[in-house]
């Protein structure tokens, strides 16, 4: 053998030392890269099965949300109705009633103060005028 040929195998074996030393960090690495793969994993179905749940609660929020406009656009409508009815009675009320009662109102006022000019007439010594006081 000669001095290169030494050199040579002592370069070979430093060379697959070298890759020996570096081997186990690489594995260690790998094996790391591994179980973070699972935690990754892991993690992500945690977050699809909470989405999945806060979807679910979502949309039974939005339901009974729904049912709730619902009850209130119906109490609506009924208020509304109730209050154009009432305002169709005042109407007819006022139609029927309005003008009568009005002439009604008049005409005792009319002969009341008819009757207290007679009266005061009668004591008074005078006739006065229905105009006059």
């Amino acid at each position: 053998m000669s001095v290169g040929e030494i050199a040579g195998l002592l370069a070979a074996a430093a060379l697959v030392a070298l890759v020996g030393f570096l081997a186990v960090p690489i594995l260690k690495l790998g094996r790391t890269v591994d179980e973070f793969t699972l935690v990754v994993r892991d993690l992500r179905q945690e977050h699809v099965a909470k989405t999945a749940t806060t979807v679910d609660e979502t949309n039974e929020l939005l339901a009974s949300t729904n049912a709730q406009l619902q009850r209130i656009d119906a109490i609506t409508s009924n208020a509304q109705t109730v209050t154009t009815n009432v305002a169709a009675m005042s109407s007819l009320f006022a139609a029927t009633l309005g003008g009568p009662l009005v002439r009604t109102a008049a005409f005792t006022y009319g002969v009341r103060r008819a009757i207290a000019a007679r009266r005061d007439g009668a004591s008074g010594g005078g006739r006065r005028r229905f105009g006059s006081r």
